[in-house]
């Protein structure tokens, strides 16, 4: 089964009872942790049960097939379902995954975690095409998609949050959604759960602002400022703070695709100020100096050819064995060095 994005929140809740092999996967590690765990809990009470949970890898597996069935028909000493977790999925599990599918067992889920796997991934069409498994896909978040978990995690401490600070952290905080829950609980506690409390954007600074989401603004606007070797500090500290290069490249690719509609809007017409306001989220107040820079720096057919090597260097990015670290610094330095 192929899991739509408009379908997976239901799913991850209430999943299936066809599909006996769930594969999430996805470039977001965060959501993929938080939609594994989601749907592990449909199954268990406690994820740590060591009678009824069985946590496998795939190097265990290559070395011992069997174990996958072993493990998925066990007699759970307490009674009820079983709950089989494998960490590090990969084609190399596609035969016996496949194999395991002909005749899985009816009380037992495994759970298969993974990278971002391509469409030609043989693991990922397995579980796509089979009836009784399913691909739940954890793509990178939108600034909507994540503004829309914010108030609905706050809305659900009977608190509110304030558009201006929902703004500001659904732009800032991208691509990992461990990361963007944990910098919403620390405003949640700094507030103090009281019911009915606001967040407003000046707690948003207060608790989020010296954080990394701060530097990813800093590394977009360097890049577009022409400011070389400050976007590669802010890459390089970035990385090693733990954030991963397809969140950085994809939060280059919005910032620039916020500039080439603002360019638009300029080259048809609109003043810098209303073209900016035509952004949404709006552009925060701190780095409005900054894109007004940019967008009277870059030129409308620059920007596209500047979106097309992003999206570029996502693709070289994901491909077995490149060298990321190299092919990041390089189109950093490349395209802080174009003329606009």
């Amino acid at each position: 089964m192929k899991i739509s994005a408009r379908e997976i929140e239901g799913f991850v809740k209430n999943p299936s009872k066809a599909a006996r092999v769930i594969l999430i996967y996805g470039p977001d590690s965060g959501l993929m942790k938080e939609r594994t765990k989601a749907i592990g809990l449909t199954v268990v009470s406690d994820l740590n049960d060591p009678f009824n949970v069985a946590a496998l890898d795939s190097a265990t597996l290559q070395d011992d097939p069997a174990r996958l069935s072993d493990e998925a028909n066990a007699m759970s000493m307490m009674g009820g379902d079983r709950l089989v977790r494998i960490q590090g999925g990969s084609d190399k599990l596609t035969t016996l995954i496949k194999a395991y599918l002909e005749n899985p067992s009816d009380s037992a889920l495994v759970v298969i975690e993974a990278d971002d796997l391509a469409a030609r991934s043989s693991l990922r069409k397995l579980c796509e095409g089979a009836k009784n498994a399913a691909a739940v896909p954890c793509y990178v978040e939108d600034e909507r998609g994540l503004a829309r978990f914010i108030r609905d995690f706050v809305g659900q401490e009977g608190m509110q949050i304030e558009p201006d600070a929902v703004n500001w952290l659904s732009s800032n905080i991208q691509g990992d959604r461990a990361r963007a829950r944990s910098e919403v609980e620390k405003l949640v506690l700094y507030k103090g759960r009281n019911e009915g409390m606001i967040i407003g954007l000046d707690d948003v600074l207060a608790i989020c602002g010296a954080n990394g989401a701060v530097n990813m603004d800093d590394l977009v606007h360097a890049v577009g400022l022409g400011q070389a070797q400050q976007a590669l500090q802010h890459w390089n500290k970035l990385t090693e703070e733990g954030i991963s290069f397809i969140v950085m490249v994809r939060s280059l690719q919005n910032h620039f695709k916020r500039l080439h509609q603002a360019r638009y809007a300029l080259d048809h017409g609109s003043p810098a100020d209303q073209a900016m306001k035509s952004l949404s989220p709006p552009v925060f107040f701190k780095y409005q100096g900054a894109f007004r820079t940019q967008l009277q720096r870059w030129r409308f057919a620059t920007l596209q050819k500047v979106l097309e090597k992003l999206m570029l260097l996502e693709a070289d990015c994901k491909k077995t064995g490149a060298p990321v670290d190299t092919l990041c610094a390089q189109t950093i330095l490349g395209l802080s060095k174009m003329r606009g």
